[in-house]
Order: structure tokens, then sequence, then C-alpha cells
């Protein structure tokens, strides 16, 4: 059996799953409800759903996302995104999610991240680091890697720690997307400074890469979207579900770029 959690993650636009290459070029790709539900028939061990761009737009619809993908579903759910106050932690809460992930709210109002633990206890607060290479070395980036702080992700990976948060989610920014294979750069910085449990997450390609991964640093739980997302699109009939996002990429399965049918089954077969 698999002692690495296996976490799809969903990333959101409005009411639709995405996916881009470096968190950018968006495809609208299908409805968070319905991923969750075949995620969770195929064994996963937990859901991460992330509003991507509701910090950006100002966006609340992340509790209605949340409550409508839990229903039929009974694994923990990470819910992150547009998070601003410790009310929005409650309402997500309340409406199914088992976890919080917070990321720009850290760096806009800095003192949220202790009155989070606080009140909710540092087993329900994720920290999202989403680590963006630059000069030789990782700094910490927010609002889907759009906006560079100069913070470096060892030295808040440290704080954070200290502060009581219970687990991060660490992703590079370079890789993410891009099926190519996993930070090892940034695993390496990981497994020198982290000491709490993490999530990695970024570059997932194939099998082997990931036992590679393994090898570097010690993840509780790997966080793999595209090579899942399109694997299941190859095999599912698309139900159309449009309010917004363009659709013709997952209608005529556009998919002519390199990557890897990858199974939740096969991966806990080898990790």
């Amino acid at each position: 059996m698999s002692k690495i959690r296996i976490i799809p993650k969903l990333d959101i636009k409005g009411p639709n799953v995405i996916k881009g290459i470096n968190l950018e070029g968006l495809r609208a790709l299908g409805s968070p409800s319905e991923f969750a539900k075949i995620y969770y028939s195929q064994g996963a061990d937990e859901l991460i759903i992330h509003d991507v761009v509701a910090s950006l737009y100002g966006r609340k619809n992340l509790k209605d996302v949340i409550k409508e993908a839990t229903e039929h579903i009974f694994i923990p759910v990470v819910a992150g995104g547009g998070i601003s106050s410790l009310k929005n932690i409650d309402e997500l809460l309340k409406f199914g999610a088992d976890r919080v992930m917070l990321n720009s709210i850290c760096f806009r109002k800095p003192k949220i991240l202790k009155q989070a633990i606080d009140f909710f206890g540092g087993s329900t607060i994720v920290v999202s680091i989403e680590a963006a290479h630059f000069k030789d070395d990782f700094y910490c980036s927010y609002d889907y890697g759009r906006e560079l702080t100069s913070i470096k992700v060892k030295n808040w990976i440290k704080e954070c720690q200290d502060l009581g948060v219970g687990e991060f989610l660490i992703t590079s920014v370079r890789k993410e997307g891009t099926r190519q294979g996993f930070d090892f750069e940034l695993a390496n910085l990981v497994n020198e400074n982290c000491e709490i449990p993490f999530i990695f997450n970024g570059g997932f390609s194939d099998l082997e890469n990931s036992k590679s991964l393994l090898k570097i640093c010690k993840p509780t739980g790997l966080a793999i979207s595209s090579c899942l997302h399109y694997s299941i699109l190859e095999d599912f009939k698309f139900k159309e579900n449009i309010d917004e996002g363009n659709f013709t990429f997952v209608k005529n399965k556009n998919f002519s770029f390199n990557y890897k049918k990858t199974s939740i089954k096969d991966l806990k077969k080898i990790l």
C-alpha cells in the first residue's frame, strides 16, 4: 500500500476545472464535482480544490464549489483561493472542506496566519508556497505565480514552521503543468529546510520520475493535475458545462502534446 498520499489537484476558474503551463495559458476542462467523483471512485487519498483567480478578481464562490464537490465523496478536501479572513476559513470548513490552504493573504495580511492557527488549529492550515526560481534561488510568489515577493522559500518555510503550520503545499512555478518532471533542485531545498509534512507539486511526468523524487525528499503527498486530468478526459465522455472558458480543446480531445497516461492505481502500486 502506498505511504504517499496521492492528491489530485483541481485548479478552478469560475465553474470549471482549468489547466495551463507554468500557471499560464489556462484551458477549461470540466466540472469540479464530476472530477471529484471520478477521483474518489479511483481511490484518491485527498483532493485539493484551488480557485486560482479568486484573489485576483475578488471572487467568493469557492464555498459553493466545495459544497457541491463534497456531497458525494468521503475523503479529505483542502480548499484554497481568495481567502481573506477568518470568516472565509470558517465558511469553507462549514461547507465541507477539511482543511484550508493559504498563500496570498499571508503576505497581504501578515497577522492572519498566526490568527488562523490559533483559532482553527495548525492541523487545519496548509500553507501554499508557489516557489519561483529567480537569480539562483527560490522565492515565494502568489496569485498563481503572478506576484513575486522578496521572501526566500527556505526562510518562509522556517517562519511558518515556527508558527505551527500543519503542512505545506510546495509548487514549482517553472515546472507546474509542463509534465517534464519534478523540480529536483527545489526538492533538495525543501529536504534541507522542511521539518513538517509537505505535499510536492508541479511537473509530474511519469512513475519513474516520481520514484527519483522520493530519493531526494520525503513528501507526505504528491499533488498531480495534468496527467491525471487528461487521462480521465481520454476515457470519459465530455459533459458540457459551459458558463465561461474555451472548451474546444476538450471537446475535440486535442491532446497532441506529450504526456503519459497515468492512474491513481498505478501510482499507489509503485510509490
